[in-house]
């Protein structure tokens, strides 16, 4: 036994105290970071970040405020952890992932809101509210990219292009989420950058969606008879 906590500590202590310490004095920024990631990451990952942001906290890689504290609790990353398996390999099935997004319409959202309220909620009511907008807003905005993009892909065929879509969204949560609490102002620039493209990928799958649509709908009308 104490050979691999040996070897856990040569491998993973050095970025667990660097994580530690760094989180301990969060600013404003870095605060306001965390809050915009854990919104824009719900959007796309929700389960993905309760599990992520808790086991952080349990194992001592960032001090979570004390309004997400719960998310460390056992009872919750096993909650949290069951989820993300299921979503892990329903996201990368064709068809399914769009239903899955569809059922989760109603839940990731609200749970970015709530999240990014968390962030401040124990000690700051007004930023708390001021938190959830904003995470609920960076939410819908990741999930309707998200949604778009899933139905876009959808019209292919083949599964790999879902299976690498939903491989990148997964990076992106994890790097959104580290990015966040090292460097809150480079975080703050990416997102910005993010937003801009994801309005515009939407309007463009928008404008794909319905001429597939139309498409769709000239094929089933009936031929005229002569």
């Amino acid at each position: 036994m104490d050979t691999l906590l040996n070897v856990w500590n040569s491998l993973f202590g050095p970025t667990a105290a660097a994580l530690a310490s760094g989180s301990k004095a969060m600013d404003m920024p870095t605060l306001l970071a965390l809050a915009a990631a854990l919104g824009w990451a719900s959007g796309l990952r929700l389960y993905a970040v309760l599990f992520m942001a808790g086991f952080a906290g349990l194992i001592g890689w960032i001090d979570l405020p004390q309004g997400l504290t719960l998310l460390q609790h056992p009872a919750m990353l096993f909650a949290s952890g069951t989820m993300l398996f299921v979503e892990f390999f329903a996201d990368k099935i064709p068809g399914l992932d769009s239903l899955w997004d569809m059922v989760h319409s109603v839940i990731r959202v609200p749970g970015g809101a709530v999240l990014a309220a968390g962030v401040f909620g124990a000690d700051n009511a007004t930023m708390a509210a001021v938190a959830a907008l904003l995470g609920g807003t960076l939410a819908a905005t990741s999930f309707v990219g998200k949604a778009t993009t899933r139905a876009a892909v959808n019209t292919s065929p083949e599964p790999f292009s879902n299976i690498a879509v939903s491989l990148m969204e997964d990076g992106l949560v994890v790097g959104a989420l580290w990015l966040a609490t090292q460097h809150p102002l480079i975080f703050g620039i990416a997102l910005l950058i993010v937003l801009v493209l994801t309005v515009l990928l939407i309007i463009t799958l928008f404008k794909f969606l319905q001429a597939v649509l139309r498409r769709i709908a000239t094929w089933l009308q009936p031929t005229p008879a002569h």
